[in-house]
């Protein structure tokens, strides 16, 4: 299966958003790929709750941040400033 790093809690836990099951895991860091960083993608195995494997889906995570750059680029591109006007 396939999940996305959330975020990292006290320096300790790793939470670790499933794509298709709609449900979040919580690892300790130390279990984590080296390389991972928040909005890393992972594919994951599991042994009913426990997780047996976590792998780095370096392809998955350089795409899905290439599309978040790509519409970041476009929102700014569309941009026309600010609608709000100071009070000179």
């Amino acid at each position: 299966m396939k999940g996305v790093l959330d975020r990292i809690e006290d320096e300790q836990h790793a939470v670790i958003l499933i794509e298709k099951e709609n449900k979040e895991i919580v690892v300790p860091v130390e279990k984590l790929p080296s390389g991972s960083k928040e909005d890393s993608w992972f594919e994951i195995e599991m042994d009913g709750k426990h997780v047996t494997s976590i792998k780095l889906d370096q392809e998955k995570t350089a795409s899905r941040q290439g599309a978040a750059d790509n519409l970041l680029k476009e929102l700014r591109s569309k941009s026309k400033g600010s609608r709000f006007k100071r009070k000179g």
